[in-house]
């Protein structure tokens, strides 16, 4: 980091602190976790600092930090003698925090408390064990796709060039395939294309099932996918997932595991030289194929302005209150748009589509979730922020999500030439982003398997905590982000369940940020392993409004889910007919903006 950056960046952090401790301070114990990684990482970062400062000889800079550096650090312990403090009153435990830093501090500033204090107490024979359960290589793990001579077809290149179409259509000539999304949404639209093509093929993800008569074809989401299955063709879509620490799992463990001949890969560029050393080590064959645009992207010279707004625009924004006031704008100036942004029901975004499809509403107002999707005839696309939260914190956007987003400007037949606006002073940022060679992936995460319950010497937190801290041989892998299989593990300790059960609670797909869904998902818990019920209870809603029906959609989902995945008693029928009535208040919602 450039000297000039560092104190830019020494500042910022700086003038957090106060805010940082006012949050903290008022935080409840069990929302904490956040703002614990947060905490490590901005330490991390103050030592990065110091570092190159040394290099420098700016002693006042160097004391400087040093100051900053107790005063976070002082958080962090306040922070962690909370969490601690929690676990030894649910465990009747009397840990010191002290204690567990003193000889640990590295791992405490790279990890946290509590991944320290489960790891410095479990005995030698765990480390033994998962030597023993997971090989040195991740690919033996997967024993009889190892046993299969495997042909890899690699569509890597630029958003909107037809790399997932050219998939598809091999899977179309196989006898039985399979196709892998990374939302349900593409799920769903390649289930409707494979059937409506004439290809019988079945629906299967966290959320629905839908099985058809004869059907040798599968649409799921990735996470759904069955590694004890064979099939003639795959296909795995937006591979540069497999890097993303809380999903990336799944695309590793559908590229070492799938048992097929032949798998067809789509995706970014940026993944080529990763997939092509996974793909050698595995010793299977390999076949790229780049794609470039026919259709050229043109910048704006001009900073874009609300009154500019043209029909075939898509404006992107990086939050939904963002995206909902930008709605509201456009609406009260007369222009009727269509709505896009996370948190939306598949089935929402398919009437927000259709009616940009249609000519019904002029303009698209998106997150960017508009990057991995259905393909539109979008004229313009223009960046109306160039940050984004991704979890952690606010950072700038990648030069491949910067492209990735603007890939979804023209249509071959409609628009020739596809438009890229920005507002404000950032077409120079964006314009570098588009123009310039994006960072490699660098690695594969990956995540635990099933077999971690055949360790029955420590508890399943213990043992993940152990096993995400062990350092994998090859520099192709990193460990996933276990930090919600954590914090339900938390949540669920009274229970005292049988580890099966805790593994399949886990995998319960919610975000376990959101008190109100973590509190329906421990509702389910206590009907099912305390009420001892056969049948669990339908969700509710308190009020209606827009949030509320988002929130119930989503309790919803996690109803489906512990139906599904516990063989209980549920209303299956129930849920798809409340989905639709669900879609259909949010979207009335949406239409009134």
């Amino acid at each position: 980091m450039k000297l000039s950056a560092a104190v830019r960046e020494l500042n910022k952090i700086k003038g957090q602190l106060n805010q940082v401790e006012q949050i903290i301070t008022h935080t409840k114990t069990h929302s904490l976790w956040t703002h614990e990684a947060s905490l490590r990482k901005k330490l991390k970062s103050l030592e990065e600092m110091k570092k190159g400062f040394l290099k420098k000889r700016y002693a006042k800079r160097v004391r400087e930090i040093e100051e900053i550096y107790k005063e976070y650090e002082d958080l962090l312990n306040y922070v962690s003698k909370r969490l601690l403090d929690d676990y030894n009153e649910d465990n009747e435990t009397n840990f010191k925090l002290h204690e567990i830093i003193e000889d640990y501090y590295e791992n405490y500033i790279s990890s946290g408390v509590m991944n320290v204090l489960i790891t410095k107490f479990i005995p030698k024979i765990i480390n033994e064990k998962l030597d023993v359960i997971f090989p040195k290589s991740p690919k033996d793990e997967y024993k009889d796709a190892r046993k299969i001579k495997r042909t890899i077809y690699l569509h890597l290149g630029e958003t909107n060039t037809g790399k997932t179409y050219n998939a598809i259509q091999k899977l179309k000539q196989s006898n039985k395939g399979v196709y892998l999304a990374p939302l349900r949404i593409l799920a769903l639209e390649n289930y409707e294309r494979l059937n409506n093509e004439g290809v019988p093929c079945n629906l299967l993800t966290g959320e629905e099932e839908i099985i058809q008569q004869d059907a040798k074809h599968i649409s799921c989401t990735i996470e759904k996918l069955d590694v004890n299955e064979e099939y003639d063709v795959a296909v795995i879509d937006e591979i540069q997932m497999i890097n993303n620490d809380r999903r990336g799992a799944a695309w590793t463990r559908a590229l070492l595991g799938l048992k097929c001949k032949e798998i067809h890969i789509c995706g970014a560029l940026n993944t080529k030289t990763l997939l092509i050393d996974i793909i050698k080590s595995i010793g299977d064959e390999y076949i790229p194929k780049e794609y470039k645009r026919d259709i050229p992207l043109e910048i704006d010279e001009k900073a874009f302005r609300y009154k500019e707004v043209k029909e075939g625009d898509a404006l992107v924004v990086f939050s939904k209150r963002r995206v909902l006031e930008l709605g509201a704008y456009y609406s009260n100036s007369g222009i009727k748009s269509s709505i896009i942004y996370g948190d939306l029901p598949p089935e929402v975004r398919k009437k927000q589509y259709a009616q940009f499809l249609n000519q019904e509403s002029r303009i698209l107002i998106t997150t960017d979730a508009i990057g991995m999707g259905v393909n539109l005839p979008i004229k313009r696309i223009v960046f109306m922020d160039i940050k984004k939260f991704d979890g952690k914190e606010f950072r700038l956007l990648t030069s491949q999500e910067v492209k990735q987003i603007a890939g979804r400007a023209g249509r071959k037949g409609i628009y020739d030439t596809g438009f890229v606006g920005v507002s404000g002073d950032n077409i120079d940022f964006i314009s570098d982003c588009i123009n310039k060679e994006d960072k490699e992936i660098e690695y594969a995460v990956l995540g635990p398997s099933e077999d971690i319950l055949n360790i029955k010497t420590a508890s399943l937190s213990e043992k993940l905590a152990v096993w995400s801290e062990k350092v994998p041989q090859s520099i192709l892998y990193e460990k996933m982000d276990i930090g919600e299989y954590l914090i339900i593990l938390h949540n669920i300790r009274k229970y005292r369940l049988p580890e099966i059960v805790q593994w399949k609670l886990i995998m319960i797909p919610f975000d376990v940020k959101v008190e109100e869904l973590m509190n329906a998902f421990l509702y389910y818990v206590d009907e099912l392993f305390i009420g001892k019920r056969d049948e669990i209870s339908k969700p509710t809603y308190k009020y209606e409004s827009l949030e509320e029906f988002e929130l119930y959609y989503q309790k919803i989902n996690i109803y489906y889910s512990f139906g599904k995945r516990f063989e209980v008693t549920f209303d299956e029928a129930w849920v798809y007919s409340e989905r639709r009535k669900v879609s259909e208040e949010i979207n009335k919602f949406l239409l009134k903006l």
